[in-house]
């Protein structure tokens, strides 16, 4: 049998009810229909938390989850244009003896790329001949 779904503000309602002097853990439980072993991993989880913070807590978890994906696609794609370079680039770097003219002879700055910058480099898209 599954248990009842209680959310994060219900949750630390039970545990400031709880911290009241005049009620015990166990009468708590009773009341909200949850084990003591549920309470104490409450507590542990939210123990000092206000609603506030909790809810705020939840929220940067929510756009954590959102952000990761996006940040590993990012690094992906550089990761991938990274090797694109290099692999585009060895070619030209071994045909020329001369720093800044690539295999088509055209003169640049750097057949290689190391970092991405506003400079024009010569780099042929795929399928056309440098």
């Amino acid at each position: 049998m599954k248990g009842k779904r209680h959310t994060t503000e219900q949750k630390i309602r039970v545990l400031r009810e709880a911290d009241r002097s005049d009620t015990t853990i166990p009468d708590v439980c009773r009341e909200y229909q949850i084990s003591e072993q549920t309470f104490h991993r409450w507590k542990r989880e939210f123990g000092m938390l206000e609603v506030d913070q909790a809810k705020q807590l939840k929220d940067l978890k929510r756009e954590n989850e959102r952000l990761k994906p996006m940040l590993a696609d990012e690094m992906l794609g550089k990761e991938l244009l990274k090797e694109a370079l290099e692999k585009s680039c060895e070619p030209w770097a071994q045909a020329s003896d001369r720093p800044g003219v690539c295999g088509s002879g055209s003169l640049h700055d750097s057949c290689c790329v190391s970092s991405f910058s506003t400079a024009p480099q010569h780099v042929p898209l795929s399928g056309q001949t440098a």
